[in-house]
């Protein structure tokens, strides 16, 4: 099976190359730059030049593949064109007969828009799967381990053992791992018969801030507490990461659910069910915490 990776030189998408790989697929990968061609290849990709924006080259990359893992990228300077994009990749699967299209969403989708455009240009891509004809799995991941790999949670565990995220402390949320994530992804793309539907995922476990941080004090063998960051810093922080625009869009997420009186979920009890039809070994906080534990204290 020839797989075309959507996405690898991030976190999110990264591990599905070397999970593509282990179930004896050819993995391809699509970048927007040259300058990540050997990190590609060094996973064990076949790095292919392809920016999302150029309906053709999707089209042209697209010939004679499989099956086709996909994410959006966040750090779009105009979140919403996170729309275009997709329909793009999709309009390419369905003219060079995919067989299998795997969504990864980065996060859970809104039932309907919310006036956020990153999260609003999901809800048209669903519409849009479900009418092009083309045989889809949507994975929905609620937040990435991996979010936690950033400096505004890395430097205040450094500094001052805090775990730092913009999330109400009684928010509790199904952390789970970026390598599992892509695990599931993989298992939806060898698995036709599953056209059509989509899975919440998440960890196993559903933690509140307090809780995180008990999961971080057994991972790294010291005690921890949590900082429940205000949203305001956490935008400044990222900003230095990615677009400006990109992270006051994600700011502003962060910002709607401090001011929620109650929480969207971000845990799915009935992980035994989706493990069921996409078999994949879960990976426990604490030992993704231990195996990250350099970057968190040195």
């Amino acid at each position: 099976m020839k797989v075309l990776v959507f996405g690898a030189t991030g976190s999110q998408q990264f591990h599905v190359i070397g999970e593509a790989k282990n179930k004896g697929a050819e993995v391809f990968a699509a970048t927007s730059s040259e300058k990540s061609f050997a990190k590609l290849a060094a996973a064990g990709a076949i790095p292919i030049l392809g920016d999302m924006s150029d309906a053709e080259k999707m089209k042209e990359i697209t010939k004679g593949i499989d099956a086709i893992a996909l994410l959006i990228p966040a750090s779009l300077q105009n979140p919403a064109d996170g729309f275009n994009f997709a329909k793009n990749v999709i309009d390419a699967a369905k003219k060079n007969g995919v067989k299998m299209v795997v969504w990864n969403t980065s996060g859970y989708l809104a039932p309907q828009k919310i006036g956020i455009p990153m999260e609003d240009a999901k809800v048209d891509v669903k519409l849009y799967f479900e009418h092009s004809g083309v045989p889809y799995v949507i994975i929905e991941p609620p937040f990435y381990a991996e979010n936690l790999l950033a400096p505004y949670t890395t430097d205040y565990v450094k500094k001052e053992r805090k775990v730092a995220y913009p999330t109400p402390e009684d928010m509790p949320i199904g952390w789970i791992a970026s390598r599992d994530v892509s695990a599931f992804v993989v298992e939806a793309l060898f698995r036709p018969e599953l056209s059509g539907q989509s899975f919440m995922i998440s960890g196993l476990d559903n933690l509140k801030g307090n809780d995180l941080a008990e999961k971080f004090s057994i991972g790294l063998g010291e005690k921890t507490t949590f900082y429940a960051m205000p949203p305001k810093e956490f935008g400044d922080i990222l900003s230095n990461v990615i677009e400006e625009n990109a992270a006051r869009g994600v700011q502003s997420y962060y910002e709607m659910l401090a001011s929620s009186t109650s929480y969207p979920s971000k845990f799915n009890p009935n992980m035994k069910e989706v493990l069921e039809k996409l078999p994949v070994k879960m990976t426990p906080m604490e030992d993704w915490v231990k195996l990250h534990k350099e970057l968190f204290i040195g």
